[in-house]
């Protein structure tokens, strides 16, 4: 995959997999939008290479269902705060931003949940407060942990024995 259809497929993932499109003439149209984007950011230009893809690359570690709408969900809203910025007299940026925004409505909770990693990662642990409360909450997170895995096991567990591979 070249450089230059980065920004189609990440797209595309996108749209087909929340459902948006079970019609490829829409894909089709949309492919032709991206192509006059691509043309009005100049992104035939050599050092859209360097450092290799910003988007692509990252989707391949989130994995399951869930995960995947948390990443998604967060690079539509880049895309729009991108296209913010552009000419949305121009129809071919218009239809990609109306597109985005509405993919962006039906994830209503992926913005959440990635705000809660980044306020996870931005705690001071080093902090003796920040300690105190951790330690308190220590049993309870085990506790969802350990729920959590049991669960799992059980939904395991179930199909193996309704598959007779």
């Amino acid at each position: 995959m070249t450089c230059q259809t980065y920004s189609f497929f990440v797209l595309s993932v996108i749209m087909i997999y929340f459902g948006r499109f079970g019609n490829s003439l829409i894909l089709a149209q949309l492919q032709n939008d991206i192509d006059q984007l691509k043309a009005d950011f100049n992104s035939s230009h050599s050092d859209v290479a360097d450092g290799g893809p910003i988007f692509t690359e990252k989707l391949i570690n989130w994995t399951e269902r869930n995960e995947k709408r948390i990443i998604l969900s967060q690079i539509v809203s880049m895309y729009l705060e991108m296209l913010e910025n552009t000419d949305k007299s121009k129809a071919h940026v218009r239809h990609i931003y109306e597109e985005l925004y509405t993919l962006k409505n039906s994830l209503p909770d992926g913005l959440k949940k990635m705000k809660d990693l980044m306020d996870l990662a931005k705690l001071q642990m080093s902090d003796l407060k920040i300690q105190r409360k951790a330690v308190n909450e220590l049993f309870s997170v085990l506790q969802k942990l350990v729920e959590t895995s049991t669960s799992l096991k059980r939904k395991r567990s179930q199909s193996q024995r309704r598959c007779k591979c």
